[in-house]
């Protein structure tokens, strides 16, 4: 997959947008990245080992690191930065934004959890 043509964090930090060449861009907000975050601390090893994470509504994108010509590693105001987000990732949760966003609510409420710190 080809790189963004661009990659810009909204002035509040809450919000990465992404711009492959020739598509419209993309907005995905902070919370999203971070509670679907591709690291192993929130997708386990497996299906059954995949986090709910809870708490971060408020949370901000404090800085974006290229990883080679194929991903960027996002770091949060919670410090986590793990996770690697490839090109083909990033462009899944721009078509798949709805559904992926509707699901991760969807488990908060089946858990009890909550996207405010408690």
């Amino acid at each position: 997959m080809t790189a963004p043509s661009e990659l810009r964090v909204s002035k509040d930090r809450k919000t990465l947008f992404v711009t492959f060449p020739g598509a419209e861009p993309i907005e995905l907000p902070a919370e999203m990245l971070r509670v679907l975050s591709p690291s192993a601390e929130v997708q386990g090893h497996s299906p059954e080992q995949r986090v709910t994470v809870p708490g971060k509504r408020e949370v901000t994108i404090t800085r974006i690191d290229p990883v080679g010509n194929y991903a960027v590693r996002i770091t949060f105001d919670d410090f986590h930065d793990t996770g690697i987000f490839t090109w083909i990732y990033l462009a899944e949760l721009g078509r798949e934004k709805e559904t992926r966003w509707q699901a991760y609510l969807d488990e908060l409420a089946a858990k009890g959890l909550s996207r405010d710190r408690r």
